[in-house]
């Protein structure tokens, strides 16, 4: 494997963006630069043969990222990353598909093919931004979107009920399922690791501050403070699970509105794209021996 200390950042970027489409379009504070950067990573330490990893994307600021990489990518329509993506790891097995998609792409608008793609375990990785918000195409209310938030369509705060994406995930059988927020570096650079060599879905939620769409109109702040909002907010898996089981009234009470973060799911199953091949091989096979191969 390669060593991260063998190249810089501005080199890693060199090696694997496109000159032409720089500087990006995100916003000062926004975290998806950063997402770039630990994808970029996890692929050199992997060493991938980029010529074999296909980006897909929908709508959404976080989508605009796969225009970014110097490789293959489908930029699509909004919420209909993961069907794209589903048909290029089938005409493409052996490559590697990472999506990259936004709260509002991936679970308000695209919600069924999420959910499906998860359920059938659909090898690809989904790099999931979730600020909260739709950031790009108005400051819309997000399904992942806290209680009371304020948002272009709810001016007055959230009523609804926010999605939990990674829990979703997970009781859809997703093989591999993280969340990380983007302050934390190694945290996602390992999952994402983790989740391209995984058979099978794999989904990384990285929190992602939006100040502009989400910061600004919930009043939260300079952008430093928006950050530490996330980073304040956040309580490892394992100690949520600990502290709801085994700790004092005075604990729990203490770690409610704390959003999770850590593995929440790793397990070793089949992946779709193989039981296919299975499934062709085995039918291909019976019909050889019915008719002599004449077919």
């Amino acid at each position: 494997m390669s060593n991260m200390k063998d190249m810089t950042g501005e080199q890693i970027r060199k090696k694997y963006l496109r000159d032409g489409m720089l500087p990006t379009i995100f916003c000062n504070g926004c975290g998806h630069g950063l997402s770039i950067d630990y994808v970029l990573w996890a692929i050199e330490e992997l060493e991938l043969d980029i010529d074999k990893v296909s980006f897909a994307s929908g709508i959404g600021c976080s989508s605009r990222i796969p225009g970014y990489m110097n490789a293959d990518g489908l930029h699509t329509t909004h919420g209909r990353a993961l069907a794209f993506a589903t048909g290029l790891k089938a005409a493409l097995p052996e490559n590697d598909v990472i999506v990259f998609t936004g709260d509002g792409d991936c679970t308000g608008i695209g919600g069924n093919h999420f959910i499906h793609a998860a359920r059938r375990n659909i090898d690809m990785t989904v790099i999931l931004l979730n600020n909260y918000i739709y950031g790009m195409t108005g400051g819309q209310l997000a399904p992942t979107a806290p209680k009371n938030s304020i948002s272009t369509t709810s001016p007055y705060g959230n009523i609804e009920h926010a999605f939990n994406i990674s829990e979703l995930a997970v009781a859809l059988g997703a093989a591999y399922v993280a969340r990380w927020p983007v302050s934390y570096p190694y945290q996602p650079i390992k999952s994402i690791k983790e989740g391209i060599q995984k058979k099978g879905f794999s989904l990384i939620e990285l929190m992602s501050p939006c100040p502009t769409a989400f910061g600004r109109r919930n009043k939260l702040g300079k952008i430093d403070a928006l950050w530490d909002w996330y980073d304040n907010n956040a309580i490892l898996v394992e100690d949520y699970d600990r502290i709801m089981n085994f700790g004092s009234e005075e604990e729990k009470a203490g770690i409610q509105g704390k959003y999770k973060i850590g593995v929440f799911q790793n397990l070793e199953k089949p992946g779709f794209i193989a039981e296919y091949a299975k499934l062709v091989n085995r039918v291909t096979a019976a019909d050889d021996a019915k008719f002599g191969g004449d077919l």
